[in-house]
């Protein structure tokens, strides 16, 4: 059997464009579970302090270097949880990661979560997720 994934969006519920309200793997394949990603460059160095957009953009930058890693894209993302740090304007940071997703067919569930604080005092956000690359 071969893997395969459904994005469902069933009557009743809000069609956006951004996210799928439920995804069905089945079969063959591999997942893959991204740990949080933060606005931090190969080097450890913190990207981006106080702005959000640019945090936004290391961030997804890293999440495309997991993928990637991983023998997958941003079309093969199930799931993805964003945490950003209360008092931010997400709309900035919705705005850079939309590159990322301009050529994904299906989009994957997104949750968003406002917290007081992320593990260092300079992070703004974090990403983690779920990703199904079928066989």
């Amino acid at each position: 059997m071969t893997g395969k994934k459904e994005h469902i969006n069933p009557d009743g519920l809000f069609k956006n464009p951004a996210f799928s309200q439920a995804i069905i793997t089945q079969g063959s394949g591999k997942t893959i579970y991204i740990g949080g990603q933060d606005a931090v460059d190969i080097n450890g160095n913190i990207v981006g302090k106080g702005d959000i957009a640019a945090q936004t953009e290391q961030t997804m930058k890293n999440v495309q270097t997991v993928l990637e890693g991983c023998g997958a894209t941003f079309n093969d993302l199930v799931k993805l949880t964003i945490y950003v740090v209360s008092g931010q304007d997400i709309t900035k940071g919705f705005e850079v990661s939309r590159k990322y997703f301009k050529d994904v067919i299906n989009q994957p569930i997104v949750t968003v979560v406002i917290v007081p604080a992320l593990g260092r005092p300079d992070f703004l956000l974090e990403v983690d997720g779920i990703a199904f690359v079928a066989e």
